[in-house]
């Protein structure tokens, strides 16, 4: 049974750094397509940041300030999170799949304040 796990979320003030971790079990994701996305109250959700064999995407809001990276040994997908600004206050979710995003975990609350 294919698991992912995220963890790492919490309050932060504008202008701070948070880095969320998403643990996957079940399989190994060497070469599985893992990603966050994020879903603000009242908005849908949105893709913030994939990794994949062919390099690291972004959504245009993080560039610069986020960066996504992976530990294939630990199965595990990371989100370095610096420069937070309140807008970027959600829940963040972490998918996996061999092409898209088949499995998906929890998510972990981000609250940036101002």
């Amino acid at each position: 049974q294919v698991q992912l796990v995220e963890s790492g979320g919490g309050l932060v003030q504008a202008g701070g750094s948070l880095r969320l971790s998403c643990a996957a079990s079940g399989r190994t994701f060497s070469t599985y397509v893992m990603g966050w996305f994020r879903q603000a109250p009242g908005k849908e959700r949105e893709f913030v940041a994939t990794i994949r064999l062919g390099g690291a995407y972004y959504a245009d809001s993080v560039k610069g300030r986020f960066t996504i990276s992976r530990d294939n040994a630990k199965n595990t997908v990371y989100l370095q999170m610096n420069s937070l600004k309140p807008e970027d206050t959600a829940v963040y979710y972490c998918g996996a799949g061999p092409a898209g995003y088949d499995y998906w975990g929890q998510g972990t609350q981000v609250t940036v304040s101002s």
